[in-house]
């Protein structure tokens, strides 16, 4: 396993410590072995090197001292911060993006997984094509080498977005295939279920619990990243359909969540988010308000939520149900591991569906009295 060195500055915002910790979890699930880890203060970010320099000469003295393979920063790198920083400290530096972006090509299993993960990654590295490296920066020479006047860099450049433009008509592709698979569904009036939550809150766990799916668990980051969709019979409900979705982080790079929006797409058109918390998390409440900003940026902040409080048995807290003011529930406490609670949630789930039916019911008989009166007015 490569040594690591974490690196994490504090601007005196939000959750350090619980941020850094995330930063160990990442580093781990992408296979790296943290040694050390190097924090500091500071009012805003250095322009040469995010740290200061005195920060950056503790850095190389670290490295060298733990034979450290890799520099991981808890922050998104400039392209020019990352090679002055690899000049100095002569190892790779990877920044939160890029170590994000390594976990989920790591992890992507399904085709339009890998090209979702792809596509990020050929965006966050068109960016940093600009890394110094000479050859990339000299015209191409000699006999039979001449090219078109472009450099190196501009070659790869073009080939870059070639290849962009390609895996983004693939992914629209994929996208219109799900949208007719949605269509079919909805034209059954089967009701869906979205699970969305932090990663590493126990969706999969959840979802294998009720579907009896056998869909891949580890206590890791990003184990799932591709949508799994079963379908499972609730009584007084009938069918239901419900999809596992990737699991959401802090500052979740802005590439992957635009690469991942088609698989994100379950999650807009579900008529119900099953909204998975961590119960024995301490950071749970800040968890809960990172999901709901990605939610909002994929345009599903106005779907229906019911927040699930997961391992309630390592909370040391009892299977139950809460309602809001208007009595609908608003939370149900379970434990997927154990299994307790969860016949309140299909309980509640099938509340749900049954009030969802009964809307579209009362919208179809609108619709049916609109279009009998203007048949009377057109006569």
């Amino acid at each position: 396993m490569p040594k690591a060195i974490l690196v994490g500055v504090d601007f005196g915002k939000g959750d350090f410590s619980g941020s850094l910790e995330e930063l160990m979890l990442l580093a781990k699930s992408a296979g790296a072995e943290p040694v050390l880890n190097v924090t500091g203060k500071r009012a805003s970010p250095d322009a040469a090197y995010y740290v200061g320099s005195g920060k950056v000469d503790e850095i190389v003295a670290a490295v060298h001292l733990y034979k450290a393979d890799v520099v991981i920063f808890n922050h998104a790198l400039s392209p020019a911060q990352q090679r002055n920083l690899e000049k100095r400290l002569e190892v790779n530096v990877v920044d939160r993006t890029s170590l994000i972006l390594d976990i989920f090509a790591q992890r992507a299993k399904s085709h339009e997984g890998k090209v979702q993960v792809e596509l990020a990654q050929l965006q966050h590295l068109m960016t940093r094509l600009v890394r110094g490296w000479t050859h990339l920066e000299r015209q191409k020479g000699g006999i039979g080498l001449r090219g078109p006047g472009e450099t190196q860099l501009e070659t790869d450049r073009r080939l870059i977005g070639t290849r962009v433009r390609m895996l983004r008509s693939k992914l629209e592709k994929l996208q219109r295939q799900r949208e007719t698979q949605r269509r079919s569904r909805n034209r059954n009036h089967v009701f869906s279920v979205s699970l969305v939550g932090y990663t590493n809150a126990g969706k999969s766990t959840l979802f294998n619990a009720m579907t009896k799916a056998g869909t891949y668990v580890a206590d890791q980051l990003f184990a799932t990243l591709d949508t799994t969709s079963r379908r499972i019979y609730i009584e007084e409900t009938g069918n239901v359909v419900i999809s596992d979705t990737v699991g959401f982080v802090r500052e979740l790079p802005h590439q992957l969540v635009a690469a991942f929006r088609a698989t994100l797409e379950e999650t807009i058109h579900a008529d119900l988010l099953l909204h998975v918390v961590d119960a024995a998390n301490p950071m749970r409440k800040e968890q809960i308000e990172q999901v709901n900003l990605v939610l909002k940026e994929i345009g599903a902040e106005n779907v229906p939520q019911l927040l699930v409080w997961n391992k309630i048995d390592l909370a040391g807290l009892e299977p139950g149900l809460e309602r809001d003011e208007y009595g609908r529930i608003s939370r149900v406490f379970v434990s997927a591991g154990t299994g307790a609670g969860l016949d309140l949630l299909r309980d509640a789930i099938a509340e749900y569906a049954k009030e969802d039916k009964t809307s579209r019911m009362s919208d179809m008989d609108e619709g049916n009295g609109s279009d009998h009166y203007s048949d009377l007015a057109s006569h």
